[in-house]
């Protein structure tokens, strides 16, 4: 058991972490973040705009200060972007503030999910699928280093499947603190 006030979900686009976070933030009685809307909140400014005026490392500027933020709030859950991972503070803040589940994605259910967005800069690609396969080459041990719990995709599962399976999952794995939890 890992004691923690606060729930963590990082994984790849595509893999259902903000629709699974509400989900099971609302069952939980906890508060929702999205890290990107946060992002998008404070700077006035979509993602895909930040990306095309200050580039992914202005970006990811953006996103270390938010997060930092985020994960010292109690009582949340917080579904982080894709990319998230890849500064080392991050990951700290991730391991040290929270619970961490992995909500892992395939490239095929990726491809199926995001198929109709256009929305997200590093999808922008001749092939979506060297894409993708590249972004779990780079990411998934990094994932996999900070989390404390995976759910791997299935495809034949929806939102809410996805989000009962993580409930029991937790129920076994998480012991919660704080936000009038008893430890």
């Amino acid at each position: 058991m890992n004691p923690a006030a606060n729930l963590f979900l990082v994984g790849p686009m595509g893999a259902g972490k903000s629709t699974v976070g509400r989900l099971v933030a609302d069952r939980l009685g906890l508060a929702f973040v999205d890290l990107d809307h946060e992002i998008e909140a404070r700077s006035g400014a979509a993602i895909a705009l930040i990306f095309e005026l200050e580039g992914e490392a202005g970006f990811r500027a953006r996103e270390r200060a938010a997060l930092a933020d985020c994960t010292a709030r109690e009582g949340i859950v917080l579904a982080t972007g894709g990319g998230a991972i890849l500064d080392p503070t991050n990951r700290e803040l991730l391991r040290r503030r929270g619970y961490v589940a992995w909500l892992d994605a395939d490239v095929e259910t990726q491809l199926a999910r995001l198929a109709r967005d256009r929305s997200r800069p590093l999808l922008r690609a001749v092939d979506r699928r060297e894409r993708l396969v590249a972004l779990a080459a780079e990411r998934n041990l990094l994932y996999a280093q900070v989390a404390d719990l995976q759910l791997p995709s299935r495809s034949r599962r929806n939102s809410a499947q996805a989000a009962q399976e993580l409930l029991a999952q937790l129920a076994q794995q998480w012991q919660r603190q704080g936000h009038g939890v008893p430890a």
